[in-house]
């Protein structure tokens, strides 16, 4: 069956997905790993450690920490009140709120009553809230404070299934004056604890009986993701797919099992901070750290020289503004031994990480070694990633020149490769697997093939989705009746099997934050705010925010087809009424009245967007419009991005050159 479209449906999990061996690079072992569930795996490290430390949060400047049975309690004691509000087995449960533990409760306590968890960015919009609630018919929605409350409250008539709404207050006790509690708004609103206590009224063989009926092939997560419509789907992850893909990366990464401290910052609806900061520990033990929600905006480093993490994963844009960071630290740095030191140290740390590539000699050498205990090391206690052994990346692609650059610091940062639909990571560089310019090889028990027609990654195992919840016609399309996923992506294996991903077959934009954004959206919002707009054209790929490319309505020349330079009758009604004298392409590229009327526009697209990360912060107007006849556009009209991304190079460069505030 090519996956699986319902909430209540069970997956059927294919314990061995290689069976001969492993002659396509897939290991049998792994991929016939006995299958079982979060909530097997949760138990066990209670049972193993009940009383080390698993959570911790500063609050009013004090660390304050849960142990492995307190984090336990509190999901069972979740469960128990979803219960009581009549929350069923494969029903939804939405969270919107910064990483904290009572992200985490709301997660695996949603999973204990056997519900069906998903995440929402903190970011979204009201229509962006009320369209996952709707969609996957969630019955209790838990909101970190008063403000994202109020976006469910604003959308509180097209949400005809809610029940419950519980508001935790991630920074202070919450505010019984701030918090309704009454249902003029039609639903119950709860403060966290309040909402506990209600589970003190459940019976606890209840909760048992829903803990123990879930299987390895039940969904217990929903990943919202954006689809070529911009409407977010919903990726189905179940039990397998989470404890199994877990299994195989500490199979490939062992230095993990070693780790005791990590540091979760990226937001916990991304299916790589639900891997990292709520599955991974689950295994190895780990104590999570929670940054505050400035973490991102330049309060990432405190927290990190803080606990001294022992594995670190920044999506490209983290690792390009620490790099950034780094630079402008060396160049004003005043000439003098030290600065030539550093530069002697980096130096050697470039050699070694070339010599560190797969099959080429990776040993040390003396004078490295040396470098690494005079300079470099200082570095990394100064990033509070001293005892880091771990560095990754992915999410979205990253520049070589950035791996070099930390690879210089002696942090080798291994770059890996997947999506939400194989719940995270499908390759990944390693220790003595390391290739610079490559996602690295695939992980054990998963297999990969490229389309021989199109170049598409096409990619099965374990690790796989379950399908798009309500959503069959995606599904098909995602699957095919065997199980291998169209990753979208196209890419190559190489003769070593390290796979490279060398572009998208559609036309989703990533951003170096690993956003992803449907530029047809947003072009069609602007154009929308914007009559005087022919075409406009979204970059942001690999970007650290949007930009785009607008061309003016002009007339057209009727025999060659070609755009002129003459602004036509709907531009030029606008040009008298926002009080400009241009009527040409050039006239109003240089008119100060046209570039605030377009300005304007792209500040009102934005306030239809989806997050902020789909804001357009820069536009440039460029001098003609697109057409066949200028190779802008195909036979049937649709654009020739990477041909207008080439053609205006430097106008999109200039757009980056200088940072946007």
């Amino acid at each position: 069956m090519p996956g699986i479209w319902k909430a209540d449906q069970l997956a059927t999990v294919n314990v061995a997905t290689s069976p001969d061996g492993g002659k396509d690079g897939s290991s049998l072992d792994i991929a016939a790993r006995e299958p079982t569930t979060v909530l097997e795996v949760f138990k066990a490290i209670v049972t193993k450690q009940p009383n080390d430390r698993a959570l911790s949060i500063k609050r009013h400047d004090e660390w304050i920490t849960h142990t492995w049975q307190q984090y336990y309690d509190c999901c069972q004691r979740f469960a128990k009140a979803l219960i009581h509000v009549g929350v069923k087995p494969h029903d939804a449960v939405n969270v919107l709120g910064p990483n904290c533990p009572e992200w985490l409760f709301t997660n695996m306590g949603t999973i204990m009553a056997g519900a069906i968890i998903a995440g929402v960015y903190t970011t979204s919009t009201p229509e962006t809230c009320q369209y996952v609630a709707a969609h996957c018919e969630a019955k209790v929605v838990v909101v970190s404070d008063k403000t994202q409350l109020d976006k469910y409250l604003q959308v509180l008539d097209q949400l005809p299934k809610l029940t419950t709404l519980v508001v935790w207050d991630e920074a202070d006790e919450a505010d019984e004056a701030d918090v309704p509690n009454e249902a003029k708004h039609r639903v119950p609103v709860y403060t966290f604890e309040e909402f506990l206590r209600l589970g003190d009224q459940v019976n606890v063989t209840s909760l048992q009986e829903r803990m123990a009926a879930q299987l390895p092939g039940h969904c217990c997560t929903l990943v919202y993701t954006s689809g070529t419509t911009g409407k977010p789907k919903a990726v189905m992850i179940s039990h397998d797919n989470f404890t199994w893909t877990v299994a195989t990366a500490l199979n490939s990464l062992s230095a993990l099992l070693e780790a005791e401290r990590s540091v979760s910052f990226l937001p916990l609806s991304h299916v790589a901070a639900q891997i990292l900061d709520i599955h991974l520990p689950l295994v190895v033990g780990s104590e999570v750290y929670f940054a505050g929600p400035d973490a991102l905006r330049g309060g990432l480093l405190d927290t990190l020289q803080e606990v001294r993490p022992h594995f670190f994963f920044g999506v490209p844009r983290v690792w390009e503004k620490m790099m950034e960071s780094l630079q402008q630290k060396l160049g004003a740095a005043p000439n003098g031994f030290k600065k030539s030191l550093m530069f002697w140290a980096l130096a050697h740390g470039a050699d070694y990480t070339q010599r560190s590539q797969y099959g080429a000699a990776s040993s040390g050498s003396m004078t490295f070694w040396a470098a690494d205990y005079l300079a470099l090391r200082k570095v990394r206690n100064a990033l509070g990633l001293d005892e880091c052994t771990t560095f990754l990346t992915g999410a979205a692609p990253i520049s070589p020149d950035i791996i070099r650059f930390f690879g210089r610091l002696n942090m080798p940062v291994y770059e890996l490769f997947g999506m939400s639909e194989c719940t995270g990571p499908h390759s990944i560089n390693l220790p003595g697997k390391w290739k610079i310019g490559t996602a690295g090889p695939p992980l054990k028990g998963t297999r990969t093939r490229i389309d021989p027609d199109t170049g598409e990654i096409q990619y099965a195992g374990r690790h796989v989705f379950m399908g798009y919840l309500k959503d069959e016609v995606a599904t098909k399309s995602a699957l095919d009746d065997d199980g291998w996923l169209n990753s979208g992506d196209v890419g190559e294996l190489d003769e070593d099997r390290f796979l490279s991903v060398t572009g998208r077959i559609k036309e989703i934009i990533i951003t170096s934050g690993g956003e992803n954004v449907p530029p047809i959206l947003l072009e069609n919002a602007l154009k929308a705010k914007l009559p005087v707009l022919s075409n406009a054209m979204v970059i942001g790929d690999k970007r650290k925010f949007l930009t785009c490319l607008c061309s003016l309505r002009v007339e057209m020349d009727v025999v060659t087809g070609a755009p002129t330079e003459n602004l036509d009758e709907v531009a030029l009604a606008v040009a008298q009424e926002i009080g400009s004298d241009a009527t040409t392409v050039t006239e109003a590229q240089a008119c100060d009245k046209f570039r605030r009327h377009i300005a304007d526009g792209v500040a009102r697209a934005n306030t239809k967007a989806a997050s902020r990360a789909q804001h357009l912060q820069k536009f440039v107007i460029l001098p003609r419009d697109f057409s066949i006849h200028g190779n802008e556009f195909t036979p049937t009209m649709k654009v020739k991005r990477a041909v207008v991304a080439k053609m205006y190079s430097q106008e999109i460069e200039q757009m980056y050159a200088v940072a946007c505030s």
